[in-house]
């Protein structure tokens, strides 16, 4: 049974602070006749309508192999990761909504071949803009300035998503505290932002995200690579000396998210935050340096690598021929606007 602990500091309309999670950056339309949804369900069906989520099922998360359907997209990810999310939320007594909303949109803001594609961006945009590019305050920017949806009068405006959503795209990144996550305590402009974690979530609800996320990925990344023959017969056998080191028959994404999720749910209040076990943590940090050894590290992966900067460098250069750098962000979206 759920033990509901966390249902006084949900974000629900009871919370001091509901009028700052529901505010948005502009006017959303009101429905003729009413709308039955809430505000953060309202956020989840415009993430989900949007052509940047559509995008992600093309965008990889460690490994790029469209013939491969059993290879794990970004989209499948954030499916994972709304699933992790939601059973945790459900649980605690936090707004599953909420929740479902940031999870849908976490990943909105990551460019094409996955993490080395971030990391391509980021020099090319560090050398020719001076600015470091990170994929949370590309989602922050693209559902408040890029995204566009029609509404009920055949008009185009952007998504204008509320505050605890768009909170909880730009702070679901950076290293988790070993014995707890909580909520920071002040509202703040999120264009403060300057570098990835800089602020933790504002809500439990983005704080369950964050960890979700990583639940998410571990599992997942593994399984691919035996999935791809990526890794051997030596490096599955040290794969199951680890399980059998932390009680395990096998470590798959079903175990792994399972444990997880079981540990979270059963050692967090709010008072002392999200908690997973010393165990689980050492687990984790142990499957997260297994993966850097053997997968994302392997030498296997050098004529990817070359392949995505030369690929994503050839159309910066392009695109960069084009670039004006007088055009605000702002005048960019009325001009695209106009174009539709």
């Amino acid at each position: 049974m759920p033990k509901d602990d966390f249902l006084p500091v949900a974000a629900t309309s009871d919370c001091e602070n509901w009028e700052q999670l529901i505010t948005r950056e502009g006017p959303l339309y009101d429905r003729k006749g009413g709308d039955i949804r809430t505000e953060f369900g309202r956020d989840y069906t415009r993430i989900l309508h949007s052509l940047a989520y559509r995008r992600l099922k093309h965008k990889t998360q460690v490994f790029f192999n469209t013939q491969n359907d059993h290879v794990c997209t970004r989209m499948e990810h954030v499916s994972h990761v709304e699933s992790v999310s939601y059973t945790i939320a459900k649980y605690l007594g936090l707004n599953t909504e909420l929740t479902k909303a940031i999870a849908v949109g976490h990943d909105l803001g990551h460019p094409p071949f996955g993490h080395q594609g971030e990391i391509v961006l980021n020099e090319l945009s560090k050398q020719n803009l001076e600015v470091p590019f990170w994929h949370e305050k590309h989602g922050l920017y693209c559902v408040d300035n890029i995204e566009l949806l029609i509404d009920q009068d055949g008009e185009l405006d952007n998504l204008h998503l509320t505050y605890a959503v768009r909170d909880g795209i730009i702070s679901h990144c950076g290293e988790m505290n070993q014995k707890s996550l909580s909520p920071r305590k002040e509202i703040i402009d999120l264009h403060s932002f300057d570098y990835s974690g800089q602020y933790q979530p504002y809500t439990w609800e983005a704080c369950v995200v964050k960890i979700s996320d990583k639940i998410a990925y571990i599992g997942r990344d593994i399984e691919d690579a035996f999935t791809l023959n990526f890794i051997g017969r030596p490096e599955i056998r040290e794969m199951i000396k680890l399980a059998r080191k932390y009680g395990f028959n096998t470590l798959n994404t079903t175990v792994f998210i399972h444990e997880l999720i079981t540990d979270l749910c059963n050692n967090s209040t709010p008072d002392k935050g999200l908690i997973i076990s010393e165990k689980n943590m050492e687990l984790m940090d142990v499957l997260k340096d297994y993966n850097y050894k053997y997968i994302y590290n392997n030498k296997k992966f050098i004529p990817y690598k070359n392949y995505i900067k030369l690929v994503i460098t050839s159309i910066f250069e392009v695109l960069y021929d084009l670039y004006d750098a007088g055009l605000s962000p702002y005048n960019c979206v009325k001009r695209n606007r106009a174009r539709l």
